[in-house]
């Protein structure tokens, strides 16, 4: 149990609508959402297959109302926002490698699509939680990282991201728009894509490869946990003082990809040794060498405190991988 409930009450009869809603964090976040008595209305990427993601199971349930859509497209962005009471914006395109590949993909959905959004919230009065990222920070120049460290963008994608939080900030400026960003470091758990370092490295062990083919060891990273993560969102949600800022999420701590993947590889009980793959490294100036969140505010302001620890949150990954082996992954274009 948290030992701040009081802001998951403020959720109680609200309608809220979540972008990105089938993806990993997102469809923790329903959940989430379910569970404090909110309804949702869940905005989809458009698929003729009628896909939902990790919420296929409430696919019939009467609290969640699906809309398939793209947040590219206003009109659709507009219907979905019209009535709710709060919206969490986590609809991006999230892959760093492939930003490099694709960058005009990303300035259309992270910067376009979150104007979309804000539009929409501005029009119908309705409050706005968006979703920025610590790549945003690029590599620490002070550790642990505030939201005051100077905003540096390493990657195509990070420059998305950072240009979608200043029109983020714009909308609180200039029209009072209500506005939070939500500055999640990196999250991890069951349904995060095999795209991600965790996971990734736990789908090779599970398939028992002897070798463990990595980029660079040297990088830190600050991991939550998907459920406190989606608490965070929660958090900062449902409080006034978070309004027109930005707050970090993260633990607090931070770990190297190269004791990670040790850790991993004990908790797994499998043999296997790291192989550095320079196909994995990205490119020269774009790796972002150290990632930690100072998380003062966060608390300060809303109450919201990480509870699973690292080990505890890397076993229940583990056995995630373990016990369903078979899944299609969170959508590149979804938390």
């Amino acid at each position: 149990m948290s030992t701040h409930p009081d802001y998951l009450a403020h959720y109680r009869g609200l309608l809220v609508l979540v972008t990105g809603a089938e993806g990993f964090i997102g469809s923790t976040l329903v959940e989430e959402l379910l569970a404090a008595g909110a309804r949702v209305r869940a905005l989809c990427h458009y698929k003729p297959y009628r896909e939902r993601g990790f919420l296929a199971a409430y696919e019939h349930d009467d609290r969640v109302e699906f809309i398939a859509g793209d947040v590219r497209d206003a009109n659709v962005v507009d219907n979905a926002v019209s009535g709710v009471d709060i919206v969490f914006h986590l609809a991006a395109l999230i892959g760093i490698p492939y930003s490099y590949q694709a960058p005009d993909s990303y300035l259309q959905t992270n910067v376009i699509g979150t104007h979309n959004v804000l539009a929409a919230c501005r029009r119908h009065s309705v409050r706005l939680v968006h979703t920025s990222t610590s790549e945003v920070y690029g590599t620490a120049r002070v550790v642990p990282i505030p939201e005051t460290h100077p905003l540096q963008p390493q990657s195509p994608y990070s420059a998305s991201k950072i240009a979608a939080d200043s029109i983020v900030m714009s909308y609180w400026h200039s029209f009072g728009t209500p506005v939070a960003i939500c500055r999640p470091f990196n999250t991890y758990g069951p349904r995060q894509s095999a795209r991600a370092v965790i996971p990734a490295i736990l789908r090779q062990l599970h398939a028992g490869q002897r070798e463990i083919r990595l980029g660079s060891l040297s990088p830190t990273r600050d991991f939550t946990f998907g459920t406190d993560t989606a608490r965070g969102f929660l958090a900062i949600g449902a409080s006034e003082e978070a309004l027109g800022l930005a707050l970090n999420l993260g633990t607090g701590n931070e770990i190297s990809i190269g004791t990670l993947v040790d850790k991993l590889i004990r908790i797994s009980g499998h043999d296997a040794r790291v192989v550095l793959d320079d196909t994995r490294l990205r490119p020269a100036g774009s790796e972002v060498e150290r990632l930690l969140a100072d998380n003062t505010e966060v608390k300060r302001l809303t109450g919201w405190n990480p509870e699973i620890s690292l080990n505890d949150g890397l076993a229940r990954t583990w056995e995630w991988i373990t016990t369903a082996p078979v899944h299609a992954g969170a959508p590149s274009y979804a938390r």
